[in-house]
């Protein structure tokens, strides 16, 4: 399968570079893959179109201020993102820019806070990193103390944008768990809902069950190769705690709605595990694993009913993963999902992270 037949043209004033002031407000593509038939909502509505009943599966992942500034010893700046922990303490695989200038050896920092020394060059252009640090007792407090949100590249911040300061409110689900700032992105899809919509939602006898997954850089990375079965799809860490597996193994379960394309890689990955895992985990463990599935057509879905994502990058591998939700077992989702992008981008719908949304029932 080429990947070329995963691109569509999308004018640049179309990719959102700012979140709209209420949440909810966001519009709402509903696409209903029996009918065929495609309508126009805002997400504030979102209760009265979900199958009743329905259990909302999202990921609580907290975004990590993974973005630090520092200086060469020759004063040149640098730009360090914080993707995951090393082997070993205060060691971390980091992405870096001028990454020529950084090779092994080299080092950077900012006075008075913390030292970091180039210890190899890995896969991807990614770098681990040894940090010496001044004042914190770790590197993720001190990415908390003085990092930036990692916005992806196409959301283009000044380094005084005013806008900065909001986006560490906005570039985060209302849902999220502070005790696992383990994200170098959002799980966007997620953006969407407020508290009074959760609550709403509730009283409609909807139920929710949370995964982490520690969102990567990866998520960003358009597929290179010229066939999509030669990418090698990125790893990311996810855990089930034991609630959420005991809702997954019900034997009559409710209908599983993916808040988001990293909860449904979630759900999809334990799917294909579980038959060589033990039916419960130990009482009070998590179901840990690193989920390298790769999801393009024609590929079938075990544990997703209903995704709410939001309108992907071209040639990405999460537009691979919701043309084959549309269509499970067959290709024709590829050609239908560049028809429902078109009229998105005819309708003057908002694209990315901070965009507009699809219900794909």
């Amino acid at each position: 399968m080429e990947t070329r037949l995963f691109d569509y043209p999308l004018p640049g004033e179309l990719i959102a570079q700012e979140p709209l002031q209420r949440r909810d407000q966001s519009r709402l593509l509903v696409v209903d893959r029996q009918s065929g038939a495609i309508s126009h909502r805002t997400f504030r509505e979102i209760g009265d179109l979900l199958p009743p009943g329905g259990c909302l599966f999202r990921n609580n992942a907290s975004v990590l201020p993974a973005r630090l500034r520092g200086f060469l010893p020759t004063g040149g700046a640098v730009e360090c993102l914080l993707l995951s922990p090393g082997a070993r303490p205060h060691n971390w695989r980091c992405m870096v820019r001028p990454g020529r200038k950084l090779q092994p050896g080299a080092s950077f920092g900012l006075d008075g806070e913390y030292r970091a020394e180039i210890l190899n060059v890995l896969d991807e252009g990614e770098r681990l990193i040894a940090f010496s640090l001044e004042k914190d007792a770790t590197v993720t407090a001190l990415a908390n103390r003085l990092g930036e949100v990692p916005l992806p590249p196409y959301i283009r911040r000044e380094k005084d944008d005013p806008r900065i300061t909001m986006d560490r409110d906005r570039y985060e689900t209302v849902y999220a768990n502070q005790d696992r700032r383990v994200s170098a992105a959002a799980p966007t899809a997620g953006l969407h809902f407020t508290p009074q919509l959760l609550e709403e939602l509730e009283r409609m006898n909807f139920t929710s069950a949370e995964i982490t997954l520690h969102v990567g850089a990866g998520t960003f990375q358009p597929i290179k190769t010229e066939r999509v079965a030669d990418h090698a799809i990125h790893r990311e860490i996810y855990e089930i705690p034991p609630e959420t597996l005991e809702i997954l193994q019900a034997p009559q379960p409710a209908p599983r709605i993916a808040v988001g394309t990293t909860t449904v890689r979630t759900l999809e990955d334990y799917a294909r595990r579980r038959g060589t895992i033990p039916a419960s985990p130990l009482p009070g463990s998590p179901f840990t694993a690193e989920a390298d599935l790769f999801l393009y057509p024609p590929a079938r879905f075990a544990l997703t009913d209903v995704m709410i994502t939001n309108f992907h990058l071209p040639r990405s591998t999460l537009l691979c993963l919701v043309s084959a939700f549309l269509t499970p077992g067959e290709t024709r989702g590829i050609a239908w999902l560049k028809d429902i992008y078109a009229e998105a981008v005819a309708r003057r719908y908002r694209f990315y992270s901070y965009g507009d949304a699809m219900l794909i029932l």
